[in-house]
């Protein structure tokens, strides 16, 4: 049996994995596709505190090596089920069952799709959901970003260095994302901004050929385009736990600065947590704070 049972290794999991190693107890992570969590795919970290210009697969290498050097046991399996009653929990995987005293759940959450016909058949054929990852593809060809998050911004500047034009579009008239790379958007010449309007059809044959928007105006307009790359949000990964914790209108769990969830010994932090800014700092500071009080709890039993 293990002390804490953490589900995610992306830097929310890992550091909960570092604090509560430091803090003796015993720790399974289990995680469900590769360690890292979304930030692997950033090329460029640039505002965490004093680690600035760190790629986003040397921050999480770090600190997947931090978090076993320490004695972190991972293992990469899919969380399934947690089964909570009493002071024994039990986490289910598809092919095992893992015993400990205390759980956070750290599963971050999943792209959100447009929802649009022929989507999920054009997924590697000229749809990509990460920039950093397929970029590379579409070397000197047009593309469009759908977005205004951060997210979306720095897809736009990154692919706005391998490819021939970017055409960002954005259903509002002002970005969400930070202004300074707003500004950074505004000086390449190849970037073209399409605001007020949606994606509103997939054009294709064997693959992607452009895609169809619809201005707030109502009118529309045909970009061609070899590929698209939607950067409109996350969905928690919450739905094999939601019965664990509360959770608010998105279903992100609802939770103090603690991280504590309405079920004793149930712990939660990271992008599933409902807050309102989800960055690489918060998740560690949840990862950090789930971890102390996840080892209190087990201190007072």
């Amino acid at each position: 049996m293990h002390d804490i049972v953490i589900i995610g290794a992306g830097p929310a999991g890992l550091t909960a994995a570092i604090y509560a190693r430091r803090a003796g107890k015993s720790v399974l992570v289990l995680e469900a596709k590769s360690f890292g969590g979304q930030i692997i795919n950033a090329p460029d970290i640039e505002n965490y505190p004093a680690a600035p210009h760190i790629s986003g697969f040397d921050f999480a290498s770090n600190i997947y090596s931090q978090a076993t050097e320490l004695g972190a046991e991972i293992k990469f399996e899919k969380a399934l089920e947690i089964s909570a009653e009493g002071k024994t929990k039990t986490v289910r995987t598809a092919k095992n069952e893992y015993p400990c005293r205390a759980v956070i759940i750290a599963a971050g959450s999943e792209t959100r799709k447009l929802g649009l016909a022929g989507e999920d058949l054009l997924l590697g054929k000229g749809v990509s959901y990460c920039a950093t990852c397929d970029g590379n593809f579409f070397r000197g060809k047009r593309v469009i970003v759908v977005g205004g998050g951060n997210t979306a911004l720095e897809d736009a500047l990154y692919l706005s260095d391998l490819c021939e034009t970017v055409v960002l579009v954005h259903r509002r008239d002002s970005f969400r994302g930070e202004e300074t790379t707003v500004e950074k958007l505004k000086k390449r010449k190849n970037i073209v901004f399409a605001l007020n309007a949606r994606v509103t059809k997939l054009l294709y044959s064997e693959r992607l050929e452009g895609a169809e928007l619809t201005y707030a105006s109502g009118g529309t307009e045909t970009v061609a385009a070899s590929g698209l790359f939607v950067a409109i949000g996350r969905v928690p990964e919450s739905r094999y736990f939601a019965s664990l914790f509360d959770t608010d209108a998105a279903g992100y769990a609802v939770s103090g600065e603690d991280c504590r969830t309405k079920t004793p010994g149930v712990f939660v932090a990271g992008d599933l947590r409902s807050k309102s800014l989800r960055q690489l700092v918060t998740a560690v500071a949840d990862g950090a704070a789930a971890a102390t009080n996840a080892a209190e709890y087990l201190n007072d039993l």
